[in-house]
């Protein structure tokens, strides 16, 4: 295999550490090709305008954040611009304590492209559509860079592209920013324009803050956030771009909130978004979120909990246990023994190559490791891929820090091994006997 080392490097300790690499991916990519396809043709609705709302569905280490790293590269060589964010108690979609604008900060730390893809491209984004304004306008009129004229057609288009955003929701405001930010690039004020930046990145702990800083009298807040990201995603395309992807994981925490009320605030927000994108009041945006099977359909506390998403998400009677990849909800299923086998063969490579030694575990080394974790009490429900990868990479270390060690008596050793769930998996939700009263 043909891999840098600094990538397989990056590949192996990332999965040796129960992660997905954000670099990589291509190498060890295996099934999944329906539900890629899938979401690709959520890509290409948005890149005509439309837009996208998906929920992935898995158990823990099932490959839900792997397919979202997946889908992010994809949608990044396609000409998008994508953000992600993990939930945690302190990052949520809407809280009385600024939840939800850490949320939305995480994404615009977040936000890449595919010459700036690890994140921290604002600023990127921004210089880019002034420069391609400025290139597009010398090219027609054929005027130098210094001329008068040459300024005042710039700023006539500029003007024109921020005009289209005003009838949006905040999209005056927005518009404002941006001619602070073209001007500031004008004048080359680095100060003015790092202002602006952080406007963007909601880092104004209020409007008086942001008012004598920048002369606008708005910041964005926790109940709003959202409808800075219909903004984006409209201004993406003005910029060249073919739109934005927001790529939200850990639903789960949603999930946790042991307060009724907030739950049920979160869930909203989820509500809002999903109607904005099915019924065609966002463009050019695309949401995935992910979630494990219980806090998407848990009756009490899940995602389901929530009638207006419950009606809209649940499967229909047709469905009959079949997996419907155009449905709102994607439901991983299980890598088949065929699909494992192909893994663990890579993972073999890129092993070999991070570690500079020739291959030391065999085809039929392979087979049999498959062949003990595949036999394990309760694989057929419980195995994910997460515990393939983590042990078989194990073995990996042990056979090349270990020269004597052989992958037969590695294995022999785990055969008979019972399956048992995480911590995670195995624990039983507490619900709070006061939840119902309490914010």
């Amino acid at each position: 295999m043909n891999i840098p080392k600094r990538m397989a490097g990056a590949v192996i300790h990332a999965l040796q550490g129960g992660v997905v690499p954000r670099i990589g991916l291509q190498y060890i990519a295996v099934g999944r090709e329906k539900e890629i396809e899938a979401l690709l043709h959520d890509i290409e609705v948005m890149a005509d305008g439309g837009a996208s709302f998906r929920f992935i569905s898995g158990k823990y280490g099932s490959g839900k954040s792997f397919l979202l790293q997946t889908i992010r590269n994809y949608a990044m060589d396609r000409g998008f611009a994508v953000c992600d964010a993990d939930l945690s108690p302190e990052r949520r979609l809407q809280g009385t304590n600024g939840q939800g604008l850490a949320t939305y900060k995480e994404l615009m730390q977040n936000l890449s492209t595919k010459t700036k893809p690890d994140g921290g491209a604002l600023t990127l984004i921004l210089d880019r559509w002034i420069n391609g304004i400025r290139t597009g306008i010398a090219a027609e009129t054929g005027l130098e860079l210094t001329d008068p004229e040459f300024h005042k057609q710039v700023e006539r288009k500029i003007y024109q592209t921020v005009d289209l955003l005003s009838g949006l929701v905040h999209g005056f405001d927005f518009a404002a920013l941006l001619r602070i930010y073209y001007q500031s690039f004008v004048n080359d004020d680095a100060e003015t324009k790092a202002k602006v930046i952080k406007w963007f990145r909601g880092e104004y702990q209020n409007k008086t803050e942001a008012k004598n800083e920048l002369g606008v009298s708005i910041c964005i807040r926790d109940d709003d956030w959202y409808e800075y990201i219909k903004i984006f995603a409209m201004f993406l395309k003005q910029a060249g771009y073919q739109g934005l992807i927001v790529l939200v994981d850990e639903l789960v925490n949603l999930y946790k909130i042991p307060q009724s009320i907030s739950r049920e605030r979160n869930y909203e927000k989820i509500l809002t978004m999903y109607n904005d994108t099915m019924q065609g009041k966002a463009q050019y945006l695309g949401i995935v979120m992910c979630g494990t099977p219980q806090c998407m359909e848990d009756p009490r506390r899940g995602i389901y909990s929530y009638e207006a998403l419950r009606s809209r998400l649940m499967d229909g009677k047709y469905c009959d246990g079949k997996n419907n990849l155009n449905a709102p909800i994607i439901r991983l299923e299980a890598l088949n023994y065929a699909e494992m086998r192909i893994l663990v063969e890579k993972l073999a490579e890129i092993h070999a190559v991070l570690y500079g030694y020739e291959q030391i575990v065999t085809a039929e080394d392979m087979d049999s490791f498959i062949k003990i974790e595949y036999g394990r009490i309760g694989a057929d429900s419980n195995l994910t891929p997460r515990e393939v990868i983590r042990d078989f990479i194990e073995v990996l270390d042990i056979m090349q820090q270990h020269p004597g060690s052989t992958a037969e008596s590695l294995l022999g050793g785990s055969s008979g091994f019972t399956f048992a769930p995480t911590a995670l998996e195995a624990q039983e939700p507490v619900e709070d006997e006061f939840a119902e009263f309490t914010v």
